[in-house]
């Protein structure tokens, strides 16, 4: 299926490795220009040689250096017409009392102000050229909460409606805004907070109806087609990825 966003730039953020690399190989495999942003250059180069995207460093928690990496890719790419915000996630813990202010606050920094800072930036041109493309990914915990992830289960949920309020904002600009949330996909971050490979998978045989994990590149293909000229009439919701494990309609 022809995604028709052959010369399209797009922006995925922390896209080094994971999830957020999948979908820029996925962007990339349909003919975008694709940038792909994280904190270590040296992760993210050989990343960028292997897809075929272009590297840019960036740290999400930086708030005053989006104008920059913005600019950077304007001068390489030219403006963004598609937005990926992707961020790992905050630490997990067993006591949701547990979190003592600072983490509060830098959670809400990557998963909040962030994907928003990049969203206020890119959205004005993308209105203007009417055309336009933003996915967050979040975390089927915005539906169902995990006991463990009290930062993420409070922040990623508070991107989620304010995207949401966007996409009504913009959907006559021929603009979309869209969240997708993962389940149990397999991923280093999701191996580290079951302790191991060997742990989740066995979690996923017992939990998940589909009875194993999902990969990156199934996931990324969600992210795909949301991003696509077929997905033109998809505004304002959320797409969960997770094998069926969601209990709630």
């Amino acid at each position: 299926m022809d995604l028709g966003i052959a010369g399209r730039v797009a922006l995925v953020t922390g896209a080094s490795q994971g999830i957020g690399k999948a979908i820029a190989a996925a962007l990339a495999a349909e003919g975008a220009r694709v940038a792909i942003s994280s904190r270590s250059l040296d992760r993210l180069t050989p990343t960028a040689h292997e897809i075929g995207a272009h590297a840019f460093v960036h740290d999400s928690g930086d708030l005053d250096h989006v104008p920059t990496l913005l600019g950077d890719i304007g001068r390489e790419l030219g403006p963004v017409d598609i937005l990926v915000t992707n961020t790992g996630g905050p630490p997990a813990g067993p006591d949701p009392l547990g979190f003592p202010p600072d983490q509060w606050q830098s959670a809400y920094v990557d998963l909040v102000r962030s994907p928003m800072t990049l969203v206020e930036h890119v959205l004005p041109g993308m209105r203007d050229r009417h055309w336009g493309r933003v996915v967050n990914v979040a975390s089927t915990t915005v539906k169902e909460p995990s006991p463990f992830l009290m930062l993420s289960n409070s922040h990623r949920a508070a991107t989620v409606a304010a995207f949401k309020t966007l996409a009504r904002h913009v959907a006559g600009d021929g603009v979309t805004i869209n969240s997708i949330l993962p389940g149990r996909i397999a991923t280093k971050r999701l191996f580290d907070v079951y302790g191991s490979q060997e742990a989740v998978e066995e979690a996923a045989r017992a939990e998940v109806p589909a009875q194993r994990l999902g990969t990156v590149e199934e996931f990324a293909a969600v992210a795909a087609f949301l991003c696509s000229n077929a997905a033109s009439y998809v505004t304002g919701v959320t797409v969960a990825v997770d094998g069926g494990l969601t209990r709630t309609i």
